[in-house]
């Protein structure tokens, strides 16, 4: 089983990394580009049955910082 796991920090919490590409784009000729947002994408390779609960754990324990992240879980 796979699943994948996207993580962003919270609204309001400064993206300095996401300002950057904004600033890298518009540098580069791409207009109308107002905000950006960078994330991570996690995929994980899961002995089969391993529940959503289980994977939540593993986001709240390691994987996103709860405090100013937030984490959405697709499995695939």
């Amino acid at each position: 089983m796979k699943a994948r796991v996207h993580v962003m920090l919270k609204e309001g919490v400064l993206d300095p990394q996401g300002e950057a590409v904004r600033h890298a784009l518009g540098s580069l000729g791409f207009e109308g580009v107002n905000g950006v947002r960078q994330g991570k994408v996690i995929e994980l390779d899961l002995a089969e049955g391993t529940s959503e609960a289980r994977i939540a754990e593993m986001c709240e324990k390691l994987l996103a910082n709860t405090v100013i992240e937030s984490y959405r879980i697709e499995t695939l």
